[in-house]
């Protein structure tokens, strides 16, 4: 075992719940490691539904570096497998989860490409801060509750920013074009919640 997977391992089991742990904590965190993740969709739309031409953009664009950092995730899973905590006897375990690669967390991908992708596109900073924060909640929750290792977070992390940066050039070319031609769809899909107001054109 190398040193960087001994850290690995000595970080999670100091993080991660011991048998004293209050249930309020592991109720805490059941939550947010499993129901956090449906506040993406619901920022992603309210940028949609309610933000300015930028937003809107923003929103595509981090929905792009989304996907693509998820499809990045699945090769990585492939190419170097590496087991959860409970697959190796370590922690406990206190959410069921399938025996898959843990490296790098989905979850804390999706909130790191979405958060990342709002605060450097410089779409709602505060708004993109707290999608970060609600990710950090996640991060925690999930090594709390013994399914994941720090460094599968902190490898989500690098692969939405190795994600974004690329995307952003192609996006210079793309971007704009792309979200004209799904705004026209969408005004011509809702043109009655945008004559009466509910949402914006």
């Amino acid at each position: 075992m190398n040193n960087l997977e001994q850290f690995n391992q000595m970080l999670f089991l100091r993080m991660n719940a011991d048998a004293s742990a209050n249930g309020w904590a592991l109720g805490a965190a059941a939550i947010a490691a499993d129901y956090f993740i449906y506040a993406i969709p619901l920022v992603l739309l309210g940028l949609w539904l309610w933000g300015a031409k930028t937003e809107r953009s923003a929103a595509l664009k981090a929905v792009a570096v989304c996907f693509i950092a998820l499809g990045i995730n699945q090769l990585l899973a492939i190419a170097w497998p590496h087991p959860r905590p409970f697959m190796m006897g370590l922690g406990r375990t206190y959410i069921a989860h399938a025996s898959d690669s843990s490296f790098p967390s989905d979850h804390a991908t999706v909130f790191a490409a979405i958060g990342f992708t709002l605060l450097l596109t410089g779409c709602r900073k505060a708004l993109a801060g707290g999608v970060l924060l609600l990710g950090l909640c996640v991060c925690w929750a999930r090594i709390f509750l013994g399914v994941h290792f720090p460094f599968d977070m902190l490898g989500a992390a690098a692969v939405a920013l190795a994600v974004y940066f690329p995307v952003s050039l192609i996006w210079q070319h793309v971007g704009e074009g792309l979200a004209s031609w799904i705004a026209g769809i969408y005004r011509k899909l809702l043109a009655w919640p945008i004559a009466k107001g509910w949402i914006r054109a």
